[in-house]
């Protein structure tokens, strides 16, 4: 069986500026009420997750707007394919979450492209222009909004008899029930 991943864009806080601020700061603030003790239980819990599954979080860098971030995966997505956007989104991911960079800088999403595949001159062309293609994604992220998503990542597995949804970070474990699940049941 082959499973084809399709990303939508959705975002958790549009009203995050372009030019972000610092994601500790953003972090203590807006989720732990400025509590030093429960930031520093956020990272313990988040780190040894993250160790599990071979990713190194940081909790330096930006906490910004990513609406460029979700244009620049449906265009090449649309463009070029699942297989490079899911290394685009791997490496947006990488790029955030170990190596504090901004989510949707140029210099972020251009590199993100390069690490898929694509040309540079190409990569550049699209993501400094911000007009191209932005309407549409502006419109897909409204259809997500009546979703109930309070979390990332949101994912709907399609099956034949019915769809598995998965919201917010899981054991990889989890995914490969759902998998598995979705499998058995389209045979």
């Amino acid at each position: 069986m082959t499973f084809t991943v399709t990303y939508k864009p959705y975002q958790l806080f549009p009203e995050a500026s372009q030019e972000g601020e610092g994601k500790y700061e953003w972090y203590k603030r807006a989720k732990y009420d400025e509590s030093e003790d429960k930031m520093q239980m956020y990272m313990a819990l988040m780190s040894a997750y993250g160790r599990g599954e071979g990713i190194e979080y940081k909790f330096g860098g930006t906490v910004a707007n990513t609406l460029h971030a979700h244009r620049t995966i449906q265009h090449f997505q649309a463009l070029k394919g699942p297989e490079v956007a899911d290394q685009l989104v791997d490496s947006l991911y990488r790029q955030y979450f170990e190596e504090e960079q901004h989510p949707s800088s140029v210099e972020t999403l251009v590199a993100a492209a390069m690490e898929a595949g694509i040309d540079e001159k190409e990569a550049r062309a699209f993501v400094e222009d911000e007009d191209e293609g932005l309407a549409d994604v502006k419109m897909a992220v409204r259809e997500q909004c009546g979703n109930g998503i309070d979390s990332v990542p949101y994912i709907v597995l399609e099956g034949k008899r019915r769809d598995i949804t998965l919201i917010g970070c899981k054991e990889s474990d989890e995914y490969r029930r759902a998998l598995a699940q979705i499998a058995k049941e389209s045979q």
